[in-house]
C-alpha cells in the first residue's frame, strides 16, 4: 500500500537543538512580558485620557456658563443704560450718563477678562494633573 503523502520519503527527520529551543522559549517569554507591560501601560493611559477628557469637558461647561453669565450681565447693563438714556433732559446729562456707563462697562470687561483668564488657568492646571500623575508613575526611578 502506497503512502498517502508523496513527499514522506523526502522528509529528513529534524530535531531542534536544545540551545535553539531555549533561545526561542526565552524570546517567547520576553515577548509575553513586553506585551503585559504594554497592556498595563495602555490601560493606564486610557484611564489618563478619560480623566483628561472629563476634566476638559467639565472645564468647558464651567467656562461656557461663565461667559453666558457675563453676557447676561452686559446685556442687562446695556438695557438699563438705554432706559436711563431715554429719560435724560439735556445733552450734558446724556454725556455724563454715557461716560459713566462706558466706565462701568470697561471695568466690568476688565474684571470679566481677569475672571476668564483665571478660569482658563485653573482648567489648564486641572487638565494637566492626570497627565503629570501618570508621567510620574511611568518615569519614576527604579528603587
Amino acid at each position: 500500500m502506497a503512502s498517502p503523502d508523496p513527499f514522506a520519503s523526502s522528509v529528513i527527520p529534524f530535531e531542534v537543538p536544545e540551545q535553539m529551543r531555549a533561545f526561542a522559549e526565552k524570546g517567547v517569554s520576553q515577548a509575553r512580558d513586553s506585551y503585559a507591560k504594554f497592556k498595563d501601560a495602555a490601560e493606564t493611559h486610557n484611564g489618563t485620557i478619560e480623566a483628561v477628557f472629563s476634566t476638559v469637558s467639565k472645564g468647558a461647561s464651567e467656562y461656557s456658563a461663565k461667559v453666558m453669565e457675563m453676557m447676561k450681565s452686559s446685556t442687562t447693563a446695556n438695557l438699563d443704560f438705554a432706559q436711563e438714556l431715554i429719560a435724560v433732559k439735556s445733552p450734558s446729562e446724556a454725556m455724563e450718563l454715557w461716560t459713566s456707563h462706558a466706565k462701568k462697562q470697561f471695568e466690568a470687561f476688565t474684571a470679566h477678562t481677569k475672571e476668564l483668564a483665571e478660569l482658563s488657568q485653573k482648567i489648564a492646571t486641572e487638565t494637566v494633573e492626570p497627565i503629570k500623575a501618570n508621567a510620574s508613575k511611568l518615569f519614576k526611578p527604579a528603587a
